[in-house]
């Protein structure tokens, strides 16, 4: 089942891509911009994910985003990634006009003020203090992704490095990154669900055509060097028990290679039938949970391999029953990797059930190049053969291609 969808492009530069689909009296309006946390300086990181919040604080002539959106019948959200940021907002068709109007008044200019930056700011430091620093465990991630990476800027989380880069930021600096990255040059708008095409283009021309498209801020992402030896990271904090986080260089998402790591992933790590749950979490009871996934980076990322010990047992324990389940990939029958395909195309033909997925799955697929890829993706996935897993599962999941850090009780 094909997603079909028209593209337009303004004056300004604005991508607009429509799908439409009448089957419920809905419309999606998703804006991609193309700028995450790989997008910010070293030592000024963050800003990304301060921008999801301040975008919703309200624009030059619309104070109350929320307010005039649930008039509307309408509900929004976005979220942050090392790659992107996306917001979607979902409501009745026959309002879809009040989308176009919300959506292009905060992409024209934000209610900058001192205030609303501030009460941002404190909001996304609590964020940080409770999702990385009080949180047991918190902090593995970013701990891992610092030492797992030496150049690229995938070192760090959306949050930020510190808590110091958007406790410092200044009101300048925030108006500098909005014009260097909020800009119709920098964005995909994704209009799906129950409308025209030529009218969503007549709207689109009405409320986006007159911004400006601005110079975008240029910005070199140094390629990561391929890792030749193992990294270690040790640890000691008040948790219950040992954790040990490992990390991966695999291809980037615009690689077929990702997508063989993505249904290793699933060999490993499918529920409680996955390979390593059965093997370190049934039969030798070494690990008390265990998982494995891709990140869906767009440059070149990560397969994580996380997994808390159960009690009693050693770390040198468990390196050696994870490297005998991750050699038995080797082995893998042609009946296993058809029954994960299986899986995997049942999950895309429920994704096309929902519009909102629709619209961000186009987005996502113009920002890696190729709209078209989100009808091109199942058949990917479908098409990979059991010596392209065998081999993949060689060069990437090796010990010299791994980071590791040992999280380890104080007591």
């Amino acid at each position: 089942m094909n997603i079909h969808f028209e593209t337009f492009t303004l004056s300004n530069g604005l991508k607009v891509i429509v799908h439409e689909d009448h089957s419920i009296p809905k419309a999606v309006v998703n804006i991609l911009y193309k700028v995450g946390s790989k997008d910010e300086e070293p030592d000024k990181t963050g800003f990304a994910h301060l921008f999801e919040h301040l975008m919703f604080e309200g624009s030059v002539n619309i104070p109350h985003y929320d307010k005039e959106l649930q008039k509307a019948g309408g509900d929004n959200n976005a979220f942050t990634s090392s790659d992107i940021t996306n917001y979607y907002l979902t409501l009745p068709s026959n309002c879809l006009e009040t989308a176009f109007w919300l959506e292009s008044d905060r992409m024209l200019e934000l209610g900058f003020s001192q205030e609303r930056l501030d009460n941002q700011k404190s909001v996304v430091i609590e964020e940080f203090k409770q999702r990385y620093i009080n949180q047991p465990y918190g902090d593995a991630m970013n701990l891992l992704r610092d030492l797992h990476f030496t150049v690229h800027p995938y070192k760090w989380a959306t949050i930020g490095k510190e808590i110091a880069h958007v406790a410092d930021a200044t009101l300048d600096y925030v108006k500098s990154f909005f014009y260097g990255y909020y800009a119709p040059n920098n964005a995909i708008m994704v209009v799906a669900g129950d409308v025209k095409a030529n009218k969503v283009l007549k709207l689109a021309e009405k409320w986006f055509g007159a911004i400006p498209s601005r110079p975008l801020k240029k910005h070199y992402l140094p390629q990561e060097p391929i890792q030749s030896e193992a990294r270690f990271m040790e640890v000691k904090k008040d948790v219950p028990h040992v954790g040990v986080y490992k990390m991966f260089h695999v291809p980037a998402h615009t690689e077929r290679g990702y997508y063989v790591t993505d249904i290793i992933t699933d060999v490993l790590s499918s529920g409680k039938s996955g390979k390593l749950f059965q093997s370190l979490v049934i039969d030798k009871q070494i690990a008390n949970s265990i998982s494995a996934f891709t990140w869906g980076m767009a440059d070149p990322g990560i397969v994580s391999i996380n997994a808390h010990l159960a009690e009693g047992q050693s770390v040198e324990g468990y390196e050696v029953a994870l490297r005998e389940t991750l050699n038995r990939l080797q082995s893998l029958t042609q009946e296993e990797l058809d029954r994960i395909k299986n899986k995997q195309q049942s999950a895309f033909m429920m994704e096309k059930i929902y519009v909102l997925n629709k619209a961000m799955g186009i987005a996502f697929s113009d920002y890696l190049g190729d709209t078209d890829l989100i009808n091109k993706t199942a058949n990917i996935y479908a098409s990979i053969t059991l010596d392209e897993v065998k081999k993949a599962a060689e060069q990437c999941l090796c010990g010299e291609n791994s980071s590791t850090l040992y999280y380890y009780p104080e007591k």
